[in-house]
């Protein structure tokens, strides 16, 4: 279900990223980030629900939601966007978190249990969505350029969103 959703969360990073370029226009880019939205919420919710797991919906909840805020703001024309920063930033904490309990596998229950694997790809891939929500909060406020962050997306789009989707689906296991 995860590797689905993260090809469908590329096809909103891909648009955005154009759009800072001053291609397209807001309010088709904002429909876009509110379908996107709406995926990986309800895929949040059937990760959680029918796959019993909360670790990855809490990633896809917070990603989802920010990509919904951004949807809000763009389809209703705001050109204000701290909102939509100050929610990036919020991701890119978690984000951060996440990075780094894939690195450590987080803790060890009774019985050796563990329910965070460790994973050096998924805390690469992390750390990506850690930078980009990061500097999509610097941007918002002013200080960070848009076609640095739009290049940037691009390449998150295949380093963290393509690569560990494909390697997955076809051959069961992430990159390294």
């Amino acid at each position: 279900m995860t590797t689905a959703i993260l090809v469908a969360i590329s096809a909103m990073w891909t648009p955005v990223g154009i759009f800072l370029l001053g291609k397209g226009e807001a309010k088709s880019t904002g429909a876009i980030c509110a379908f996107v939205g709406a995926t990986t919420v309800v895929g949040a919710f059937v990760q959680g629900a029918v796959f019993n797991d909360a670790w990855i919906a809490g990633l896809l909840f917070v990603h989802g939601l920010f990509y919904s805020t951004l949807a809000y703001c763009l389809l209703n024309g705001i050109e204000d966007l701290r909102s939509v920063g100050n929610i990036s930033l919020n991701t890119a904490i978690v984000s951060l978190i996440y990075m780094i309990l894939f690195l450590t596998g987080g803790p060890v229950l009774e019985g050796g249990k563990q329910l965070v694997v460790q994973s050096y790809y998924l805390a690469f891939a992390s750390a990506i969505y850690a930078y980009l929500t990061f500097i999509v909060f610097l941007n918002a406020y002013g200080k960070f350029p848009s076609y640095i962050l739009a290049v940037s997306l691009w390449f998150g789009v295949v380093l963290s969103l393509w690569v560990p989707a494909f390697y997955l689906m076809t051959g069961g296991a992430l990159p390294f």
